[in-house]
């Protein structure tokens, strides 16, 4: 099962091949955001709920129109309401508490949360957020949301038995959530666990907490059916899995059994050197590959860029193929972000146009194995 692709793909597209570009989540925030964010939080700054408020829908609605005039074919609004990918749902779910920043990396530093108590569903996460940017953006919306043993694996535990058993609970509270997206009209959803890439003899756990989310998701509002994921995934409903940069070779091939449409991988960064990872086991799933470096302050060229596309062809044939980039964009200078964007649908749709005259030759590797 590939999962609902082709309601993604533009009514006017040119191409009768479709390489799907999206963003994976983050994207650098307007200068005057972060200098909102400084006032609300100054004591001293007459700068409210209201006008936070205000800066953070403007910030959205802008970064969503700028993805859109790129003209990829799924957007976000680049995370402009989030802090960072942990923090900002830890601050929404109960049994949660922040007792002060600590060091990640370099000079980086996040409130790195505590559960002090059973951890509850209490707010909605992300559901305001999607309603807004549909509303804003006439092309299709994507979702992403911190999964939960990234949850579990980067706060301190204070109440379980162990990271695991947070890990399932954090999963029944991710599909509540999904439950409330797809009611309020979300079809591509992305769960994000780069904890996985860093702690990937785990991989039984993801698994789990994904058959958890899965398992809990309610198919009462569905449009018709359900696919094979779980009875309870509506078929209109694509759901993806973000992976960080790590030794995929060992989470692979185990992860085909996660019950998702879509894995997302960042290849771009090592020069593409793990695609052979992918190649030597089929690649039964669709494949969102990272084309651009977001850890590389420099815009691809649309010829480089088409180069990266067609080694995602080894892996995967073009009907299965996601373009976008490596990971979350937010660390870039914005022009650079944007270039980076605009060669990236520039070069998948060449691509699609070469594939439609048959100037390209590509067959996954796996594919060519069993001829």
């Amino acid at each position: 099962m590939t999962g609902p692709r082709e309601q993604f793909r533009p009514e006017n597209h040119d191409n009768d091949n479709f390489l799907m570009t999206t963003v994976v989540g983050s994207y650098p925030k307007p200068k005057w955001l972060h200098r909102a964010r400084d006032l609300y939080e100054d004591d001293d700054e007459k700068f409210d709920d209201g006008n936070f408020q205000e800066a953070k829908d403007d910030a959205a609605r802008l970064i969503t129109e700028e993805h859109e005039r790129t003209g990829m074919d799924v957007v976000v609004d680049g995370e402009m309401r989030r802090n960072e990918m942990v923090e900002y749902f830890a601050h929404r779910i109960d049994g949660y508490e922040f007792n002060g920043r600590v060091k990640v990396w370099g000079h980086n530093y996040f409130d790195k949360p505590s559960v002090v108590d059973e951890v509850e569903y209490d707010q909605e996460w992300l559901i305001s957020e999607y309603e807004f940017t549909a509303d804003v953006a006439d092309s299709p919306v994507k979702v992403p949301i911190t999964g939960p043993y990234t949850l579990a694996s980067w706060s301190f535990n204070e109440v379980y038995d162990s990271e695991a058993e947070l890990a399932y609970e954090l999963a029944e509270l991710v599909a509540e959530e999904i439950n409330g997206l797809v009611d309020a009209g979300a079809r591509y959803i992305q769960i994000d666990e780069p904890a996985l890439a860093t702690t990937p003899d785990d991989h039984a756990i993801v698994g789990e907490c994904l058959e958890r989310i899965v398992a809990g998701i309610s198919a009462s509002d569905a449009s018709g059916g359900s696919s094979d994921l779980s009875d309870g995934v509506p078929d209109d409903v694509r759901l993806g899995l973000h992976v960080c940069y790590g030794d995929y070779s060992r989470i692979y091939p185990e992860i085909l059994d996660y019950p998702v449409h879509e894995f997302d991988l960042e290849l771009a960064n090592d020069g593409f050197e793990q695609l052979d990872v992918f190649t030597d086991d089929e690649f039964t799933k669709d494949f969102a590959m990272g084309v651009v470096d977001a850890h590389v302050a420099e815009v691809e060229s649309v010829e480089q860029i088409k180069e990266n596309i067609k080694k995602g062809l080894e892996v995967v044939p073009p009907e299965r193929l996601t373009v976008s980039p490596d990971c979350g964009l937010k660390l870039l200078p914005r022009d650079v972000a944007y270039g980076k964007m605009e060669n990236m649908v520039q070069a998948a749709r060449e691509i699609e146009a070469e594939l439609d005259a048959g100037e390209l030759d590509v067959e996954p590797a796996a594919a060519s194995a069993d001829d």
